[in-house]
């Protein structure tokens, strides 16, 4: 978790300069002020010393740096866990409809989705079209991993998070 600017309420900081030069221990006011005036953030690096060493880092640059080591920690985790959501290519709006929003949530939470259409004698032109709708209307959360697989009895595709 992020502690920056105001949300830091201890009175007094140990104070690290944009550049990494050390300013000694100075007041949370000070400190505040100090990042107004170099238009920047006071991010807290750490609350189990005291005072807390805190830093002053540009503008927005603390968010960016916790989300991609956020990432970072993600990809290390190892491969996906991939769920898979079955079809039909007759399928109604309605199904269809909560079928998007159940791969839209996984999507959203980190999971791959397969998404597999079952097939019924010359459905395959309409199971493809099926995919392709549903990719478009995932667009937002994920991105196919393979290409829309035609063969045998189904008709797949991978879909990862974004």
């Amino acid at each position: 978790m992020l502690i920056m600017n105001e949300k830091i309420k201890s009175a007094e900081v140990s104070l690290t300069g944009l550049n990494g030069e050390d300013l000694g221990v100075v007041s949370r006011d000070d400190a505040l002020k100090m990042a107004r005036e170099l238009k920047a953030d006071l991010v807290c690096t750490s609350l189990f010393s005291s005072p807390p060493p805190c830093k002053l880092t540009a503008r927005g640059m603390a968010k960016q740096e916790a989300s991609k080591e956020k990432q970072a920690v993600r990809k290390q985790e190892g491969p996906l866990k991939v769920k898979e959501i079955r079809l039909t290519a007759n399928i109604e709006d309605h199904d269809y409809d909560t079928k998007c929003r159940q791969a839209d949530k996984l999507l959203v939470s980190g999971n791959a989705v397969q998404l597999v259409v079952k097939l019924q004698g010359k459905e395959g032109p309409q199971a493809k079209r099926l995919l392709e709708r549903m990719l478009k209307d995932l667009a937002a959360s994920g991105r196919k991993e393979t290409g829309i697989q035609l063969g045998g009895k189904q008709a797949a595709v991978k879909v990862i998070p974004l």
